[in-house]
């Protein structure tokens, strides 16, 4: 039985409207006498824009005024970007329904170079992510990593300014938004190797709410779930969030899953790769295994060492 009005929660800016919105258009069209009402919240890692996600609390900063919201029944839902959403949900939640992958990658932006080949010595790239600028310094040790903090707009308009040379933004977002136009490069994996569940998007909710889950079903891609419960299973074995310097990217071979994953140093002097490919009916198994590979060749110190020295505090 459907209920009589839905009510999602999402996050302020304009890339979680739309994803939001992208939910609620899918869910009207499959269910015609379902009301879906979305409820935008302001987070704490929207208001909080002058420090590094690490220094206010990680990811979870995004998602915990959302799922307080589902814990309290004030809404039925939140939908998410999955590369935001931590390795473990509070008790009583889960990830219930994984939507179709858009591009996983990562991209450059800029005004006035086509590549990051391009670039000169000593630009200045714009990008928060520890992820990020550790494999970008590897493979350009001549480039400037800069903090950059806000949505989207916020993040093309300080490049537009000429606060930095370029940055670097996931090409879902900017899909999203209709601004694949502003996409310079397409970075290789070789290069760049995404985030966790970068391109997806996931809905949380109550996981004794079993009449919702059954609704959710139809919204849910098989293919995009086996790849992201690898990643994700990898993340979480290694204690990781996407605040850590670890990228992850599982690919499905018909029924073989090869997934990827990279432990490094914040400053890009050591990248430890691995990968693996196994059973997609066993994806959590094989990201685990990863996992195991990743720390065994190194990344159990690297990430001792990064705790150890309080880095996310």
């Amino acid at each position: 039985m459907l209920k009589k009005i839905l009510k999602v929660a999402t996050r302020k800016s304009p890339l979680a409207i739309w994803q939001a919105t992208y939910i609620k258009k899918r869910l009207n069209k499959i269910y015609p006498g379902l009301k879906v009402k979305l409820v935008p919240i302001v987070t704490k890692g929207d208001i909080i824009l002058d420090r590094l996600i690490l220094k206010v609390g990680g990811k979870s900063v995004f998602v915990k005024e959302l799922e307080q919201l589902i814990i309290e029944h004030r809404v039925d839902l939140a939908v998410h970007s999955i590369k935001d959403l931590p390795a473990i949900f509070p008790d009583g939640l889960g990830l219930v329904t994984i939507c179709e992958r858009d591009s996983p990658h990562d991209v450059i932006v800029s005004q006035n170079y086509q590549s990051i080949e391009d670039l000169p010595k000593g630009a200045i790239i714009g990008t928060s992510s520890l992820r990020r600028g550790c494999q970008i310094i590897s493979y350009r040790p001549d480039l400037l990593i800069r903090s950059i903090r806000g949505n989207i707009g916020t993040r093309l308009s300080k490049l537009d300014i000429g606060q930095y040379d370029a940055i670097i933004i996931a090409a879902a977002g900017l899909n999203r938004l209709g601004l694949t136009n502003r996409i310079n490069q397409i970075l290789p994996t070789s290069v760049l190797l995404p985030a966790v569940g970068q391109g997806a998007i996931g809905i949380e909710c109550r996981l004794d709410d079993n009449n919702l889950i059954d609704l959710l079903k139809v919204l849910n891609h098989d293919d995009t779930e086996v790849c992201i419960k690898a990643e994700r299973a990898m993340n979480k074995h290694l204690q990781g969030g996407c605040e850590l310097p670890i990228a992850s990217l599982a690919i499905l071979e018909g029924d073989t899953i090869w997934i990827r994953g990279l432990i490094g140093t914040p400053d890009g002097s050591i990248l430890i790769k691995k990968e693996i490919r196994g059973s997609r009916f066993q994806s959590e198994q094989v990201g685990i295994l990863l996992a195991e590979k990743l720390l065994t060749s190194g990344g159990s110190k690297i990430l001792n060492k990064l705790y150890k020295n309080k880095i996310f505090k």
